[in-house]
């Protein structure tokens, strides 16, 4: 949507161009916003719940899910299902302490740190590298008119779509290091082939776009699988604070880094110092995929206590 609406809003005919890229930038806090709202419609995890006492509450989440799917009146949650999936015992509490957090991320899970950083900061370094530069590479080294930018914006917006949504069940059928490892390895020697096509002259700003939507369309999918990865391979009671974590080093490392380089590289206007900057994210992302293929976590369809023990069953 907000690719579609850029096609006015940075059009000079029809909003003035110092007024139309801050209406375009203001659509993500927009949607920023909705999600306040979203929130609301989406049930607590009833494991939380759980963890925090609040055993009816959780009752009453399952019992409404199993009537969503069966139909009829659920049972009680300790009676089947849920309880087969929760067999560890637990003590109660309102929060986490900060010590417990520190321990489980740098000490006892470090392994799964390790992964969770690699695979954040790789892909927002790749993804920023790539989106956040796009039509900065369209003007620069194709010509391409500003105000024509957005139709270009459009069919990488889409495979960034199309990604999640058609190999998405993969990752959960064919299992998560294998699809990691793929999606990652194959994103990154897609830009190394597409790089090396630029440095060549053989791309035209439409055969650059349609490049860049089907790279985006695996690596958006393993973008999302390293979300998916650092929210489920931790306790419990940290999977919020884990995703925190490692997105906000992930996008401080990448998200700052890659913009940083490649801006100054497509400032000097130099197609082979372009080129690196693409085989340095490719080779970043073939070596995030290496790094799943050695310490990646099996975790599909695994309930998560028995990915990661929940820190309030320890010494129970």
């Amino acid at each position: 949507m907000g690719a579609a609406a850029t096609l006015v809003l940075l059009d000079p005919r029809h909003i003035p161009i110092w007024l139309g890229w801050r209406f375009a930038f203001a659509i993500g806090a927009a949607l920023g916003l909705i999600v306040i709202f979203f929130r609301r419609w989406i049930p607590e995890s009833p494991r939380w719940l759980m963890i925090h006492g609040r055993n009816h509450q959780a009752e009453e989440i399952v019992a409404d899910v199993e009537r969503k799917i069966y139909g009829s009146p659920a049972v009680a949650v300790g009676a089947h299902g849920y309880s087969g999936a929760f067999p560890t015992r637990i003590r109660t509490r309102t929060h986490t302490p900060w010590h417990e957090i520190w321990n489980a991320i740098v000490h006892e899970h470090r392994r799964r740190s390790v992964l969770g950083f690699v695979l954040m900061s790789t892909q927002a370094f790749f993804y920023n590298a790539i989106f956040f530069t796009y039509a900065l590479v369209l003007v620069r080294f194709y010509g391409v008119p500003e105000k024509n930018v957005g139709a270009y914006l459009l069919p990488f917006a889409l495979g960034n779509v199309l990604g999640p949504l058609l190999l998405g069940h993969l990752f959960d059928t064919i299992g998560r290091k294998q699809m990691i490892t793929l999606t990652y390895a194959l994103a990154g020697v897609l830009l190394a082939l597409t790089g090396w096509l630029f440095h060549a002259g053989f791309l035209t700003a439409q055969t650059q776009t349609l490049a860049w939507t089907i790279i985006f369309f695996v690596a958006s999918a393993a973008a999302s699988s390293a979300y998916l990865t650092v929210s489920e391979i931790f306790p419990l009671e940290i999977r919020g604070m884990a995703i925190a974590i490692f997105f906000a080093i992930g996008t401080l490392v990448g998200g700052v880094g890659a913009p940083f380089l490649f801006g100054w590289i497509i400032g000097t206007g130099s197609s082979t110092a372009l080129f690196l900057g693409y085989l340095m994210a490719a080779a970043l992302m073939i070596f995030a995929a290496v790094m799943e293929a050695w310490i990646g976590v099996a975790a599909e369809r695994r309930p998560l206590e028995h990915i990661a023990a929940p820190l309030s069953s320890k010494g129970l």
